[in-house]
């Protein structure tokens, strides 16, 4: 039997001779292109120039050029997941350390982020998401679909950047919040508390019944056992074929609810980021959707019964429908 980590560090030296040539070329270019660049973004004013949250997008950028510089030099395209679960706590904190315990909003706002982070950053942990080169399914099938030259300006323009840019903008009310930093809490603002923790806790439980299917899963495939059900279709998943996609853009609409009732605007440029999340999802999701039609016959039955997001728990057609894909 091997010692505790004895097989992560067996791994981690192969992978890393694998892909050094790579590696050393992007770093080197990295490195040559680091100081033209500097400058040409520090010559762009923005409205955003000395703001805390302005900060946050001097990160982003940043964060755009060593994600594509990491996953052009190892061929792993899952960096951005990876900072997916950090990313908004950090942007929150940065604009919450500027004000201190002044605003309340604020400081709420942060200390959801932070647990929305924290949820997320665990249920990634368990699933071996933060191993270099365990990524993103779908980024390989893309890949596999691509020609080489296209995948790569996919891989610039939409994983790396787009992602980044998409988590910048999903966390951007709270830049309205500091800009009204003097404005109390409101009714919206409870009612945004209440929603984001029960959207919380629904992500959780969904989370720990895929985690759950899917370990039980893999007990079945290992002990040569035939798995008569593919994927889930018990628990949440019964009400809605993605209820943790469902509760993950809802948590974000909601936290754009606080900057309504900051800025006593319904709409204004920071909303801009839980609306483009939403059509991230509808896209990823018909994509993943896709890849599993092409894997489980039964599942465009599953499609046919239940919903993709928004749960029609009382409708007796899909209660009825439900046989049909078990």
């Amino acid at each position: 039997m091997q010692a505790p980590g004895s097989r992560q560090h067996g791994l981690r030296a192969p992978f890393l001779r694998e892909h050094r040539p790579r590696l050393l070329v992007v770093i080197a270019v990295g490195v040559l292109a680091f100081v033209p660049g500097r400058f040409a973004y520090a010559a762009i004013d923005h409205p955003l120039v000395g703001t805390p949250y302005g900060t946050a997008l001097d990160l982003c950028v940043a964060l755009v050029v060593l994600c594509w510089m990491a996953s052009t030099a190892i061929r792993d395209y899952s960096w951005v997941d990876r900072l997916w679960s950090v990313l908004p706590a950090v942007y929150c904190l940065i604009v919450a350390v500027d004000v201190g315990i002044a605003s309340a909003r604020i400081t709420v706002m942060a200390a959801l982020a932070c647990l929305w982070g924290a949820r997320l950053s665990f249920n990634l942990a368990r699933r071996d998401g933060y191993r270099p080169g365990n990524q993103d399914h779908r980024w390989i099938y893309i890949r596999e679909k691509c020609h080489p030259v296209a995948f790569e300006v996919f891989s610039v323009v939409v994983v790396s950047a787009g992602q980044l840019a998409i988590i910048w903008l999903f966390t951007s009310p709270i830049h309205q919040a500091w800009l009204h930093a003097e404005v109390p809490l409101g009714w919206l603002d409870y009612v945004a508390i209440v929603a984001f923790l029960v959207l919380l806790v629904l992500e959780t439980i969904a989370d720990g019944q895929m985690w759950r299917f899917q370990q039980n899963k893999a007990r079945l495939v290992a002990a040569g056992v035939e798995v008569e059900r593919p994927f889930l279709t018990e628990g949440l998943f019964r009400y809605c074929r993605h209820p943790n996609c469902a509760c993950e853009q809802g948590m974000w609409v909601v936290f754009y609810l606080f900057a309504i009732s900051a800025s006593g605007r319904l709409w204004h440029w920071t909303g801009l980021g839980c609306a483009i999340l939403v059509l991230l999802f509808g896209g990823s999701t018909q994509l993943t959707e896709k890849i599993s039609c092409q894997k489980y016959s039964a599942y465009s039955r599953y499609q046919a019964a239940v919903p993709k997001f928004i749960p029609v728990a009382l409708n007796p057609r899909r209660r009825r429908a439900r046989p049909v894909y078990l």
